[in-house]
């Protein structure tokens, strides 16, 4: 995977997700809010992390170029929240996503990540326009789609899943 790109901000490096990272995976696909807004993945032990990231992140990074990144505060090396760019069933465009772990909410990390992978896909993946989707009820993922100056552009239903999701929008502006 090292000939994939790694970002950095301030105080994050974005590194392209990994079977490394299967251990870390299994705690935050695992945290309340990862299973009420996104869903559970029915990942219960590190092998099936690593399962997931060979049967769903690794294919993506390799065709595309671009999918989930692991991120690390620079401070201590620790993994905190996943955000990454997503070609996701059921959505006509990219998808922007993130998730953290509890104890690094609300202290501007999501923000800083995200922002950061929403320039890499107008400036360096080429991507026109990103998409995003929550939950009606997970009001910071709105906020924070907001502050990224996405837009609110309906509602969608992606596959196997009944619920109705917010879709957001925003166009490069290039």
């Amino acid at each position: 995977m090292s000939s994939f790109k790694t970002f950095e901000t301030e105080r994050l490096t974005l590194t392209p997700t990994s079977e490394d990272d299967a251990a870390f995976l299994l705690e935050l696909f695992n945290t309340p809010k990862w299973l009420k807004f996104i869903g559970d993945r029915n990942i219960r032990t590190a092998d099936d992390a690593r399962t997931y990231v060979c049967e769903k992140i690794t294919p993506q990074l390799e065709r595309l170029g671009f999918g989930s990144y692991t991120i690390v505060q620079k401070s201590d090396g620790r993994k905190i929240g996943m955000c990454g760019l997503y070609d996701r069933a059921g959505l006509e465009g990219i998808d922007i996503g993130f998730a953290f772990l509890p104890e690094f909410e609300g202290k501007g990390f999501a923000y800083e990540a995200s922002l950061q992978l929403k320039n890499a896909a107008f400036n360096e993946f080429g991507i026109d326009e990103l998409l995003a989707i929550t939950t009606k009820d997970n009001y910071s993922s709105q906020k924070l789609l907001e502050k990224l100056g996405l837009k609110v552009a309906g509602t969608v239903k992606i596959p196997n899943d009944d619920e109705e999701l917010l879709l957001y929008r925003i166009c490069s502006s290039r």
